[in-house]
């Protein structure tokens, strides 16, 4: 089913103006996963410096290498990637903070880098929240044997546009099973 067509029976019908919440893509990165000099592109923290080029059009190869070495030499750890049993953990983990904190969690994935999720939350609490399931998903893997460092800084909330942006979103998140990606979808319960 594309963007177009008639969504599944249980998904919200229109993005929220509720000033009580609105709908966020939120993006959460492992450790290490995108480091500043990387040759599939990069920002500086806002755009403070001009770069080549971006994911979609990346740098010419070794453009930024010195930049990415240093970055790699500055790491604590290895950069952080994901096993599919790990996966699960976290993102039950998130899921399960986000809506303990109050969130409709409509979707999540969780890749071997990087996660997303589709919820509903008051727009002034996206960031914050966020971080909380970031620490109560650290915790969580730390109960299990997790051993050291797991998010990168921050993460990226976007507020949800308007309906179409919100089922592009949906099924963006949901494509990432084909590359090996945990899903969560929302169920209505009957």
């Amino acid at each position: 089913m594309n963007a177009g067509s008639t969504p599944r029976e249980g998904f919200p019908e229109q993005p929220s103006q509720d000033p009580k919440g609105c709908w966020f893509h939120i993006i959460l990165t492992a450790y290490g996963a995108w480091l500043y000099g990387d040759g599939r592109g990069f920002r500086t923290r806002h755009h403070r410096e001009h770069v080549e080029g971006d994911y979609k059009n990346p740098p010419p190869r070794g453009m930024y290498a010195d930049k990415e070495a240093k970055s790699e030499a500055s790491l604590k750890q290895e950069p952080v990637a994901w096993s599919p049993e790990w996966r699960a953990v976290i993102g039950g983990a998130l899921v399960a903070r986000l809506q303990h904190l109050g969130a409709f969690v409509l979707c999540a994935a969780v890749s071997r880098q990087h996660v997303h999720i589709l919820a509903k939350l008051p727009r002034s609490q996206a960031r914050a929240w966020s971080g909380l399931a970031k620490k109560h998903a650290w915790f969580t893997a730390r109960e299990r044997g997790w051993v050291g460092k797991m998010w990168s800084k921050r993460g990226k909330q976007s507020p949800v546009r308007d309906r179409r942006h919100q089922l592009n979103v949906y099924w963006y998140i949901l494509g990432h099973e084909k590359e090996g990606a945990w899903i969560w979808c929302w169920k209505r319960k009957t």
